[in-house]
């Protein structure tokens, strides 16, 4: 248990100071209080090997992943529907959990519960951990008394989340795995090789065919400038991340990676269908529409789609329906227009969207499976293409050689 040094005044006013161990700094507060000590200054009391501890702890931990996210939220929903109290139910998961950012921001938000605060405002201090749509679920079950279905709904859509992520992410693997051979493997080409045919084209003092004259041009070139084409990608690299760390920067990424070729509409749909799962769950938990919208624009993580989103909640605003709106977005399909139009008029709004959210998946699934057929021929001729033009520049002043010794 962690040690704190405070100081304070007594009931006489005379200034004490001291250490105490305590699970936090309000529990220090409350046991000063009780021993009639108004506290002036508390602090967590760290020794030298305290503060390695934490540096090896920063150094090795990482942020928390979707899937413990999952965890917790399935944990809690268990422990909720037990009847265990939730503050027993918070140390018996931090005690089971071995990421550290996690269990840090567990702890304190253990402390906020016995503080008096609500759950939800204990994890609003965490946004880089819970997001606005996860805090919403939590404060919607805290003023409906079904906090343990809060929590079951998140952990049904992040489950769902995770499994639209894997299968954009292992459809985009085996392109970029390409690409990126396909440089590794023109940088020592380019490098190593070519300059070694370069000496014996030169002996020759013959006329060299096109092809070849391109391959030492840009041999030559990749010879003599690569360290500044070494500095040139990463201060690209670096401009570029810091650019799309802005706001601006995301708006803008976010809007051009949904017009990237093939896989532009797959990032698209799968967006919508996370957007139309998150609106369904939100609607069916009783949050209003327009808090609805204005936390799901947040979760779609694309601040091009969430713009458009928060355009929607300004429709709505205005008094305009919510299929007019969408329809103005210019992002949904005729027929996802229509079971919206049919939500609205049934008043199944949550319904509907779950259905939309199950349209768009469904079309994910179908395009992740097709892309590998898509790409594989746009591969095939971007590798042959490579591969004609070595053999065309390296074989053909060759055979030349071979036929003038003759």
């Amino acid at each position: 248990m962690p040690q704190f040094q405070y100081k304070g005044r007594n009931s006489r006013g005379d200034l004490i100071s001291g250490v105490v161990e305590a699970p936090s700094i309000d529990s220090v507060a409350a046991q000063l209080s009780n021993s009639n000590i108004v506290p002036i200054d508390i602090l967590e009391k760290t020794s030298q090997a305290n503060v390695l501890t934490d540096i090896w702890i920063k150094l090795n931990t990482r942020r928390p992943s979707l899937t413990e996210l999952i965890m917790f939220s399935r944990q809690m929903y268990s422990l909720m529907r037990a009847g265990i109290p939730i503050i027993r139910a918070m140390t018996g998961i931090i005690d089971a959990t071995k990421n550290h950012i996690l269990a840090n921001a567990f702890r304190e938000i253990r402390a906020d519960l016995e503080s008096g605060r609500e759950l939800s405002a204990g994890m609003a201090r965490h946004p880089k951990i819970f997001t606005p749509l996860y805090i919403s679920m939590i404060r919607v079950g805290e003023g409906t008394g079904m906090l343990d279905e809060s929590f079951s709904r998140i952990s049904h859509y992040l489950e769902l989340e995770k499994d639209t992520r894997e299968r954009v992410k292992s459809a985009l693997r085996y392109p970029a795995m390409v690409m990126v051979a396909m440089a590794v493997a023109l940088t020592i080409i380019n490098i190593f090789v070519i300059p070694s045919f370069a000496t014996v084209f030169e002996r020759a003092n013959a006329q060299l065919p096109i092809f070849t004259r391109i391959l030492l041009g840009t041999s030559n070139f990749f010879v003599d400038y690569w360290p500044f084409m070494l500095v040139a990608l990463i201060v690209l690299f670096v401009s570029v991340t810091t650019y799309v760390g802005t706001e601006q920067g995301r708006y803008v990424w976010g809007k051009y990676k949904l017009r990237l070729p093939l896989i532009g509409d797959i990032l698209l749909r799968a967006t919508l269908g996370r957007f139309s799962r998150a609106f369904s769950m939100s609607l069916s938990a009783g949050v209003p529409l327009v808090q609805a919208l204005t936390v799901v624009a947040m979760a779609v993580d694309n601040d091009y789609v969430g713009g458009h989103i928060l355009n929607m909640r300004n429709g709505i605003e205005r008094g305009e329906s919510l299929t007019r709106t969408a329809a103005a977005t210019n992002m949904f399909t005729p027929l996802v227009l229509q079971m919206l139009s049919v939500g609205e008029e049934t008043g199944r709004v949550d319904e509907m969207m779950e259905e939309v959210a199950g349209f768009y998946e469904r079309e994910v699934d179908y395009d992740v499976k097709n892309l590998s057929a898509t790409i594989e021929p746009v591969m095939i001729v971007m590798i042959g293409g490579l591969v004609l033009v070595l053999a065309l520049g390296v074989f053909l002043p060759m055979w030349d050689l071979a036929n003038v010794r003759r």
